[in-house]
């Protein structure tokens, strides 16, 4: 389905923002504490610290992250074609300009653990707004895609995860082994505060109701909740009952609503409450 304007502008704004974490991020919190974290970024910190002695102050982060991502551009360009890789285009531009007019403020510099703390706060939230709209930074993610599309039994997630160790690892080699171990930290919470930023804006609850009165409680959650209730024709194994169970999903607030309606109605209600990472369709994001 072709998207409105209006939300095509909004991916691209989320990219700009989202972009402008990560560059914030990586000089003015990884760099300054010679942290390498994975990715291109993690490589620009690297060769800018190799280059210090041939380039004053070292090749530029914003110039090494662009022109890592111009062989891998051109590459998957070939392999899947230009609409493909053209919101990742946009975001590696957009990534490099950040990464040259930000001013660089050290706001951690020497606490290690602020940086893992502050980095992998501030970069999750930039890479969970990048992803949100459908896009990435290049990098590892595109390199990972690209061996992906040869050797399909390996998941890119899989593939990115040997990449970007291998890219701590020469920054254990370069910074030191402490400096790699609070990496970790900081990996971990990019992954986390990520994965939060783009399940909790599509975070969900469903559940499944067993109950002796569907047909009221059907009614009930329909007119106050405003949700639909889907019955599922169920079969208790030890009793042989033929039964009914009802299945709703609604957002969190109102599983609480839900789950004091069903009991009331019914209090032997049998109620089985699980997350739902992302849901389409009226009511909720649409598709």
């Amino acid at each position: 389905m072709k998207k409105n304007s209006q939300t095509v502008i909004k991916e691209y704004l989320m990219i700009v923002i989202g972009t402008g974490l990560i560059a914030f991020a990586v000089a003015s919190i990884y760099d300054p504490s010679g942290f390498v974290t994975g990715g291109f970024s993690g490589l620009a910190i690297i060769v800018k610290q190799l280059t210090e002695d041939i380039v004053p102050g070292g090749v530029s982060l914003a110039v090494t992250n662009f022109v890592l991502n111009i062989p891998v551009f051109l590459i998957a360009i070939r392999l899947k074609g230009w609409r493909y890789i053209v919101k990742t285009v946009f975001g590696t531009v957009i990534l490099s300009i950040w990464l040259a007019i930000l001013p660089v403020i050290p706001i951690a510099e020497g606490d290690f653990l602020l940086t893992a703390l502050y980095g992998g706060v501030v970069m999750g939230i930039g890479i969970g707004l990048v992803f949100l709209s459908q896009a990435t930074t290049g990098g590892t993610d595109l390199i990972a895609a690209i061996i992906q599309h040869f050797w399909r039994h390996y998941s890119i997630a899989d593939i990115m995860q040997v990449i970007d160790a291998f890219i701590v690892l020469a920054g254990a080699y370069l910074f030191g082994i402490q400096m790699a171990l609070y990496a970790v930290i900081s990996i971990y919470l990019v992954s986390k505060v990520s994965d939060g930023i783009i399940e909790g804006l599509k975070f969900s609850k469903a559940a499944f109701i067993i109950t002796k009165k569907p047909d009221e409680l059907s009614r009930i959650l329909m007119e106050d909740l405003s949700r639909g209730v889907t019955g599922l024709s169920a079969t208790g194994m030890y009793s042989g009952e033929k039964k009914n169970m009802l299945f709703c999903v609604v957002s969190r607030k109102e599983i609480v609503r839900l789950k004091e309606l069903a009991l009331s109605l019914d209090p032997d209600a049998f109620v089985i409450v699980t997350d739902v990472r992302e849901v389409l369709g009226e009511g909720f994001i649409e598709s």
